[in-house]
């Protein structure tokens, strides 16, 4: 099952797609080690993996997971991916975007893995973050600039928005980082593969949670008095900052998860 993508695209006549950000892993140690990450040694579980592409890393997975959801979009290579795993039982291929895709048949309880497009990375954090208890890890490539966002601490330039809506449902750890050698064609950057591990006490992203956090980092000079001018009235937002332990005269860069969380308790008077 395990073919350089190259080779396989090649062969087919195709060429990687720019519209669809692919760059492919071309690097086995990486594959593996992704696969090591996503099924640890002694477990079974049910991967689904997003975008596929021409399956090095779907065939890594094959070899430790109990069952393989490979998730491609581009139907060029849903092709390629069935003829290479029609001898694999534990691997079913689906044609799908993984942006609105039902993760209904993935069961009660599995693992995402996948080398996710630039474009859609926010997007594809957030749906992760939906799936609650289902979920048991996540084990994604990103843009390194963006696994420094989801590492940051807060007061530093790189914390923001992304950060604080990831780290309230994960716990986020980096496995690698992956340089551009390691895809055909090598993208511009630096990749960084990150583990994320559902938070046992996740925080529950209600609308108003969602609305303090992006209010906070719109402007990010703006003091949270001024940011959150339009959340409560100033008595109300007074009142549950002091219940909630928040200056509101500092920035929404220096507050940490839990300080949002408390700040969304105290406006709905939970606190």
């Amino acid at each position: 099952m395990r073919r350089d993508p190259r080779a396989v695209l090649r062969e087919a006549g195709l060429a990687p797609k720019k519209s669809f950000g692919q760059n492919f892993l071309v690097t086995a140690d990486v594959a593996d080690r992704i696969a090591a990450a996503a099924v640890p040694e002694g477990e079974t579980s049910t991967v689904v993996e997003i975008g596929a592409g021409t399956g090095a890393l779907t065939a890594a997975l094959a070899e430790r997971a109990e069952r393989v959801i490979a998730i491609e979009r581009d139907r060029d290579l849903v092709p390629l991916l069935e003829r290479a795993f029609e001898g694999a039982p534990n691997v079913r291929v689906v044609e799908a975007d993984a942006k609105t895709m039902d993760f209904a048949d993935a069961g009660d309880s599995f693992v995402l893995a996948g080398n996710l497009p630039y474009q859609i990375t926010g997007l594809l954090l957030q749906r992760a973050a939906t799936l609650g208890s289902r979920l048991r890890r996540a084990v994604f490539m990103v843009q390194r600039e963006v696994a420094d966002r989801l590492l940051a601490s807060p007061g530093s330039k790189t914390y923001g928005a992304l950060t604080v809506f990831t780290r309230a449902a994960f716990d986020v750890a980096r496995l690698m980082n992956v340089a551009p050698g390691a895809f055909f064609p090598p993208p511009d950057v630096t990749s960084t593969v990150v583990v994320l591990a559902p938070r046992a006490d996740r925080v529950v992203e209600t609308e108003r949670f969602r609305e303090l956090v992006s209010k906070a980092f719109e402007q990010r000079r703006k003091t949270l008095r001024n940011a959150w001018r339009s959340v409560a009235p100033p008595e109300e937002l007074a009142s549950a900052a002091a219940a909630a332990g928040v200056s509101l005269d500092s920035r929404g860069e220096t507050l940490a998860v839990a300080d949002f969380a408390a700040m969304e308790r105290a406006l709905d008077r939970r606190i």
